[in-house]
C-alpha cells in the first residue's frame, strides 16, 4: 500500500476527554498544552514525574495510579501513549482503534493515527510542523523548522511589511541593557511594527540600524524643547505621533520602570486618550553585574539586594534615598547612574558604617562589545574611576559578591 502524507487538523479538545497513559517525561511535555486546550484529561501510570503530580495536586489532570487495563480508551475523543511497556502501548493502541480514537504512539510512530507536530505560538498564531511521511521523520529538522517560523513572526521579518498588523498608539518598549540580543521578542516585534521610533540615549542603538528605510526614528535627546520641559517635549511627540494614526515605539534603555520616567510619559498618554501598551524589560540593574561576572545575590553571601539611584548626592535636599540604613544592609547595593557621584556615596556609605574595605564593582557599557570591568574597594573608588576614566553608563556594585566570581580579567 502507497504511503499517503498525514493530514494536518487543529483538534477542539476543550471539555473533551483525552487519555494519557504514562507519567513520564514525553507525559510531562504534552500535558501542558492538553491543559491550556481545556481537555478533560487522564493520567493512567503507576508512577509519575513530579511536574505531572504537581499538575495532578493543582487539579489539572485527573491521575488513576496503576497500569493501562483495557477499557481506559473508553469514550476518549484522543489518546496519548506514552508508557515504558511495549505490549501494554500495542494493546492500548489496538483499543484506540477499535474506538476509532485518535491515537499518538510514543514509541512507534508508524503504529499511531495520529502524530504531534512541532508547535510554537506567536501572538494569537500557532505554529505545527509535520513531516510528510512515517519514514524519515526527523524531529530535530521539524523543530528547527518551527523556531525559524515562529522567530520570524515574533520579530516581524516573515511577513511582508504591507501586511503587518500596525495598530495605532504607543508601545512602550524595555530595550534592555545594551546587547540588541537582550529585547524581549515582544519588544523587538513592536520595532518591526513601528511607524516611529522615539529613542533614548541609552537604549540599544543596533536595534535602530535594523529598521526599515519608512521608519522614522526620533532622538529623544534632540526633540526641540521649546518652552517645556524635556519629559513633557518627549511626551507631546508621542502623543503627536500617535494622534496621526501611526505606530509609535518609545524604546527606552533597560526598563521603563526602573528610574526610565516611563510611568510619567504612561499617565500622559492616558490622559491623552491614547492606548498604551508596556513591554518591560531586562534591567540593567541585574543584568550588566550578571554579565561581569558579578551575581547580585549568592547563597551563603547575601540574602538581599538593594537598587539605588546614584544622580543625586547623598548630601543634596532633592535625595530621597536613605543612606545612613542603606549603610547598615548587609546584601548588595546596585548603585545606576552614580559614577559622577561616586565619592560622595563611598563617602557617605563609610561615615554610616560602612567598611572601607568593601569591594566594589564597576561595568561600563555593560553586555555590549566595550564592556569593562573596573574593580575597588569603598576606600578607593573615587580616585579609582578618576585614575581610570569610568565615564557613564556604568553600573556600580558594591558588596562581598563583588568577590564571588573568578577574577576579573585585566
Amino acid at each position: 500500500m502507497a504511503e499517503h502524507p498525514a493530514y494536518p487538523v487543529g483538534l477542539r479538545l476543550s471539555g473533551r476527554r483525552v487519555v494519557v497513559l504514562g507519567g513520564g517525561t514525553v507525559a510531562q511535555r504534552r500535558l501542558p498544552a492538553l491543559i491550556a486546550a481545556g481537555a478533560d484529561i487522564t493520567v493512567v501510570s503507576p508512577e509519575a514525574t513530579p511536574s505531572v503530580e504537581a499538575m495532578a495536586e493543582a487539579g489539572e489532570i485527573a491521575w488513576e495510579r496503576r497500569a493501562y487495563a483495557e477499557g481506559d480508551l473508553a469514550d476518549a475523543w484522543y489518546a496519548l501513549i506514552a508508557t515504558s511497556d511495549p505490549d501494554a502501548n500495542t494493546r492500548a493502541s489496538a483499543e484506540a482503534e477499535r474506538h476509532r480514537v485518535w491515537c499518538v504512539r510514543s514509541d512507534d510512530a508508524d503504529q499511531a493515527t495520529a502524530w504531534t507536530p512541532a508547535t510554537g505560538h506567536s501572538e494569537g498564531v500557532t505554529v505545527a510542523v509535520l513531516t510528510t511521511h512515517a519514514r524519515g521523520r526527523d524531529p530535530r529538522h521539524t523543530a528547527a523548522i518551527r523556531d525559524a517560523v515562529v522567530e520570524g513572526l515574533r520579530d516581524g521579518t516573515l511577513v511582508a511589511p504591507h501586511h503587518r498588523t500596525r495598530s495605532a498608539g504607543v508601545a512602550l518598549v524595555g530595550g534592555g541593557p545594551g546587547d540588541p540580543d537582550l529585547i524581549t521578542v515582544r519588544g523587538r516585534r513592536l520595532l518591526a511594527e513601528a511607524d516611529v521610533v522615539i529613542a533614548d540615549r541609552l537604549g540599544p542603538r543596533d536595534l535602530l540600524a535594523e529598521l526599515p528605510p519608512h521608519v522614522e526614528v526620533i532622538d529623544a535627546a534632540k526633540i526641540p524643547y521649546g518652552r517645556y520641559m524635556a519629559q513633557e517635549a518627549i511626551n507631546n511627540a508621542l502623543i503627536e505621533h500617535a494622534k496621526q494614526g501611526k505606530a509609535v515605539v518609545r524604546l527606552k534603555g533597560g526598563d521603563p520602570f526602573v528610574f526610565g520616567r516611563g510611568m510619567e510619559e504612561v499617565q500622559a498618554l492616558a490622559e491623552a486618550g491614547i492606548p498604551c501598551t508596556v513591554v518591560p524589560g531586562i534591567s540593567s540593574s541585574i543584568s550588566v553585574p550578571g554579565a561581569a561576572g558579578v551575581p547580585v545575590t549568592h547563597r551563603g553571601v547575601a540574602h538581599e539586594f538593594t537598587v539605588v539611584s546614584g544622580h543625586v548626592a547623598p548630601d543634596d535636599e532633592r535625595s530621597l534615598v536613605d543612606w545612613p540604613s542603606l549603610a547598615k544592609l548587609t546584601g548588595t547595593l546596585v548603585i545606576l547612574m552614580g559614577v559622577d557621584k561616586i565619592g560622595k556615596i563611598a563617602e557617605t556609605l563609610v561615615a554610616h558604617g560602612k567598611p572601607p574595605t568593601t569591594p566594589v564593582a564597576l561595568v561600563q557599557e555593560g553586555t555590549t562589545a566595550a564592556q569593562r570591568r573596573v574593580d575597588a574597594t569603598l576606600a578607593t573608588v573615587a580616585e579609582t574611576v578618576r585614575a581610570e576614566d569610568v565615564r557613564p553608563p556604568a553600573v556600580i556594585v558594591v558588596g562581598e559578591v563583588v568577590r564571588v566570581g573568578p577574577e576579573p580579567v585585566a
